[in-house]
């Protein structure tokens, strides 16, 4: 009775759904549907290759709990499949054939039904099949979504011809973009992020019978033509069947123009008619319809003319094409004229809708449809962390991004996308692209060329795949290493930060922006305004994370002294835009406690915009508005307010342009701050040339991953080894030595790469194109044997090197008490007391912060922080074979134990490991003389201090440091480490005189 009642209601609610009817509506000479899950224990939950249903996620606590729960309302047998979930990345579940059976044929029928438990939380749920290829997790994936907007049991219908080709994720690349049906091995669920639910799914099965309107479809080459004034446009229709076979009945296509803001007779020449596809005509067929533009001599914007589609035998396009007249004779399309009388010119003639559009950035894998780019006027796209092209390769990127950018020609004034993705070293979400050493390790090269060097290699293979901008350089200042986000700064020192800002340069070009026009160029960000690095362990309120997205509590004199440094810096050499942090900020000593740094005025208009002078635009972080106190309207009322230009919605774009709108003509927000926002966003665009050159220029992709840029890699690897022990002159190594290596980062290219590789978190195991540490010593070195839990036997060997350390990670899921802790894993430990127990040996540090080395430092030869060197293991094995010396020094103070954190240079009290700056070296000859030689280099930075000579000042302290460093060695005391890190500020601020005296005391001191 029950049963029948939510039949019956599931019935009648079957207009709600845009795909979905109940069983009963299916036609009376279908087949019998066909049972793929019923849930009742016949598929078990098992990994492949066995047959099963598993669960997946973005980390740990993401995927879902699942269990066959017998309910009494079960629409299908006794029991369902129920679970629970609390997402933050991603999480779902499979069900997997089994990869030793052969995969269905499912090309009989018409669609996939299955009952789900709706909870009315209006929030999507992705369904994905999984089509063709070696087996399921080798397969070409095909998705479509529904939203749970109901209460209780309904049955959903899909036919196959509503699942798209996903764009953003296939596990072999793709194989052939067509969903055959015939060789399927199972499907799988997305559940939804931010929302902590429950669901329940039963009676997984086909249904209907297959014909050709559902197998055939009319296609064209494009959605968008746009065409200059007085020229025609080609429209090319093609059809396609799935499986590639041909038709086997006609199929007509009738065409008209129609509609659109373009004249009939006036703009272009009007068409009207008919095509026919005979009977066993080939899948792939095209015609071709030309619709002429005329030409009038006045400027006007663009105007489109809709070629309605009407189709008989096959399904018709998702969309109907539209020419478009290019926006012509305008000002603001004068590239002769000055970009602010051009800004000037456009601004005058957009609406509000059209302004809310270009604050607007949504996610490009979150796009409802490629039409919402012209429909809602987006500004900006962008790719987060891991959100890439299929296949993942150069020719994938452009291809992508033209296409966005050709869908932004169909609005009035084509103001072209600004594209932005996290290139953080390197254009790291790019398969095959040059991967630099983190910030962490550039930061340890003291080199500014070098980050300027990886910068401009960073720009040149960002900008051939059709990007125009970077969201980087981070510019925090790092005083606590639990912090997740640590290797993204490039040290503890403000001094240290602002000295490596030669990287926006490398990014950007001139600070005046006149060579963002360049193919080799992107414009950089500033982020994350401001404090971000301070944060206080145990203040963050975001899910886990311990400290990442929490409060930062200085004083005001802190806050300039430390935070704020880097960005006058960044202001002064010209960086496009600035990203504020998620975290808050509590000044001490104002009454106002902490405030979240998206709504912090007082930081962004007071002190950014109007203190410093920034004259570019503000872009929020990922969702930031949303965790400001308040509803939504607040959320972005306060936001724009405080001085955001343009706001990250990757999900939530049409809410936050009907919001924005809706705030501003309710007066809430100014329509001067509007014209500011806009103007900032727009002048960026014109700089970098987007609307003369809206497309990809490829001509640098060739470069991508070449030998000069990974040379340039190479290079910064090097640099970046900081050695902390060499007892016994163990490093460098000897070709003529046998070398037993060991260690879980040895020969690994993802955890030597890090967080922010490929994917937001990165990932073990052969990720992208490389070399690994132990690559690179088997091509610098002789004899060289390979035990990665240092099992194999130690005999005969000379020298052990143990590569040990940190799995990848990001922001604060590498949180320390998130998960994570600053000692080495118990495989890592026991590989060093084995072979540290053998030989002599040398441990590699590879992470993100420093490690404790705790009682194993006594038996460690030598000790070297690697730090996160990138796709270029060749640098290191560069100087543990001798090839260059080391020559890096610490970016942050290595503790000694975890009750010390935070601790940084210039703290009253200072007693570390090894202290800010320190970096032993292997050249040849070390300075020597004592208190002598110490004086006669005081006198000498003096000299060079008051002739204002950089590369004088900072040879004479670096020879100075290694003097007083040699007579340290492992004998760091509270009273000769601070002297010594004091030194190191003090020489990257000029005071060369005052750097010598420092390491005079620290000499005195030992």
């Amino acid at each position: 009775m029950r049963r029948t009642a939510l039949l019956v209601s599931a019935t009648l609610l079957t207009g709600l759904l845009p795909f979905a009817v109940a069983g009963p509506a299916s036609g009376a000479d279908d087949p019998a549907p066909v049972p793929v899950d019923n849930f009742e224990g016949e598929i078990p939950f098992a990994n492949p290759p066995a047959e099963g249903i598993f669960t997946w996620g973005s980390d740990t606590d993401d995927p879902p709990t699942l269990e066959l729960a017998a309910r009494d309302d079960a629409p299908q047998g006794e029991k369902v499949l129920s679970g629970t979930y609390d997402i933050s990345g991603y999480g779902g579940f499979t069900h997997d054939f089994a990869f030793a059976e052969p995969a269905h044929d499912w090309s009989a029928s018409k669609g996939i039904r299955f009952w789900w438990d709706g909870r009315n939380n209006g929030k999507k749920v992705n369904f994905e099949l999984k089509d063709g290829g070696a087996n399921g997790e080798a397969s070409e994936l095909w998705t479509t979504s529904f939203t749970d907007d109901w209460t209780g049991w309904k049955q959903l219908e899909i036919p196959f011809t509503d699942f798209t080709y996903r764009t953003d994720y296939q596990p072999v690349g793709g194989i052939d973009q067509v969903l055959g049906l015939t060789e399927m091995w199972g499907y799988a669920l997305t559940l939804p992020v931010g929302v902590q639910d429950q669901f329940a799914m039963d009676g997984v099965e086909l249904y209907g019978k297959a014909d050709q309107s559902l197998r055939a479809n009319v296609v064209t080459d494009a959605a968008v033509y746009p065409v200059e004034e007085g020229r025609s446009a080609a429209v090319k229709i093609t059809v396609a069947t799935t499986g590639s076979a041909p038709i086997d009945e006609p199929v007509t296509v009738a065409y008209e123009t129609a509609g659109g803001t373009g004249e009939s007779g006036k703009d272009y020449t009007p068409v009207k008619g008919e095509l026919t596809f005979p009977a066993g005509t080939a899948s792939g067929a095209s015609r071709t319809v030309t619709v002429a533009t005329l030409r009038d001599k006045a400027g006007e914007n663009a105007e489109t003319v809709p070629l309605k589609l009407t189709v008989t035998g096959a399904k018709a396009p998702a969309e109907n094409p539209q020419v478009v007249i290019d926006a012509h004779g305008l000002p603001y399309l004068d590239a002769k004229l000055p970009v602010k009388k051009r800004v000037a010119d456009l601004l005058s003639r957009m609406s509000l809708a059209e302004k809310a559009g270009q604050m607007t950035q949504a996610e490009r894998g979150a796009l409802t449809t490629p039409g919402d780019i012209a429909a809602y006027d987006l500004g900006s796209l962008l790719s987060g962390g891991g959100s890439t092209p299929t296949p993942n390769t150069p020719e994938a990127w452009a291809k992508m991004i033209d296409g966005f950018q050709l869908r932004a020609q169909a609005t009035r004034f084509q103001i072209p996308l600004i594209y932005g993705v996290d290139a953080v070293h390197g254009h790291n979400n790019l398969v095959g692209a040059t991967i630099m050493p983190h910030n962490i390790g550039i930061g340890a090269t003291r080199d500014p060329q070098v980050a300027y060097e990886a910068g401009k290699v960073t720009a040149a293979e960002v900008r051939a795949t059709g990007i125009p901008w970077d969201f980087a350089p981070c510019l925090c200042v790092t005083r606590d290493e639990r912090w997740g986000r640590t290797y993204e700064s490039f040290g503890e020192d403000p001094a240290l930060v602002e000295s490596m800002e030669t990287v926006i340069q490398g990014l950007q070009g001139a600070p005046s922006g006149k060579d963002l026009k360049r193919n080799d160029k992107v414009l950089a960000t500033a982020k994350h305004f401001v404090a971000d690095g301070g944060t206080e362990y145990g203040s963050s309120t975001t899910g886990t994370y311990t400290i990442d997205q929490g409060i930062t509590k200085v004083t005001r004199q802190e806050l300039e002294a430390v935070h704020l440094a880097p960005y006058q810096d960044a202001v002064d050499r010209g960086v496009g835009t600035v990203m504020p942090s998620y975290s808050s900020l509590d000044i001490l000593g104002d009454s106002e406690g902490p405030v979240k740094m998206h709504a912090d005025a007082a930081m962004i208009n007071g002190v950014l915009k109007d203190r410093m002078g920034f004259d570019g635009f503000v872009i929020s972080d990922w969702q930031a508005i949303d965790q400001i106190p308040g509803d939504y309207a607040s959320d972005v009322r306060t936001s724009v307010n405080a001085g955001l230009d343009m706001i990250m919605v990757p999900y939530a774009y049409k809410e936050f342009h009907k919001t924005l709108s809706d705030e501003v003509t309710a007066g809430r927000i100014s329509g001067k701050r509007i014209d500011d926002a806009v103007s900032r966003i727009l002048t960026q665009k014109f700089k970098l040339g987007l609307f003369e050159k809206p497309y990809a220029d490829t001509s640098g992709a060739s470069a991508i991953g070449s030998a000069k840029h990974r040379a340039v890699a190479r290079e910064a690897a090097a640099e970046s080894q900081v050695l902390l022990k060499n007892a016994g002159g163990v490093l460098p190594l000897k070709k003529s030595q046998k070398v037993y290596v060991a260690g879980s980062n040895a020969d690994d290219i993802g955890n030597q790469a890090g967080g922010w590789t490929i994917t937001w978190q990165g990932s073990s195991g052969k990720i992208t194109d490389g070399t690994t540490i132990l690559e690179g010593m088997r091509k610098a070195g002789s004899a060289v044997t390979y035990s990665k839990d240092a099992s194999a036997p130690t005999d005969g060997h000379d020298v052990g090197v143990v590569v040990v350390g940190e799995t990848p990670y990001a922001e604060g899921i590498g949180d320390v008490g998130n998960g994570n802790d600053l000692v080495f894993s118990a495989a890592d430990r026991a590989a060093v007391d084995k072979v540290c127990g053998a030989m002599k040996c040398a441990v590699l540090i590879v992470s993100g912060r420093p490690q404790l080395v705790g009682d194993q430092l006594g038996d460690i030869d030598a000790l070297v922080a690697s730090w996160l060197p990138g796709t270029e293991g060749d640098g290191v094995a560069d100087v543990l074979y001798g090839k260059r010396a080391f020559t890096g020094q610490l970016p942050l103070t290595w503790p000694k134990s975890e009750a010390q954190l935070p601790i940084n240079v210039g703290d009253a009290s200072y007693d570390p490991q090894f202290p800010y700056g320190w970096g032993l070296t292997t050249l040849t000859s070390v300075p020597g003389g004592g208190t002598s030689a110490l004086k006669a280099l005081a006198v000498a930075a003096a000299v060079a201090e008051k002739a204002g000579s950089e590369t004088a000042g900072r040879a004479i302290v670096t020879k100075a440091r290694l003097l007083v460093q040699q007579k340290m060695g492992q004998t760091i005391t509270a009273a000769s480490a601070k002297p010594f890190a004091d030194a190191d500020h003090l020489l990257l601020t000029g005071r060369y005189a005052q750097a010598v005296a420092k390491l005079t005391a620290a000499y005195r001191a030992v």
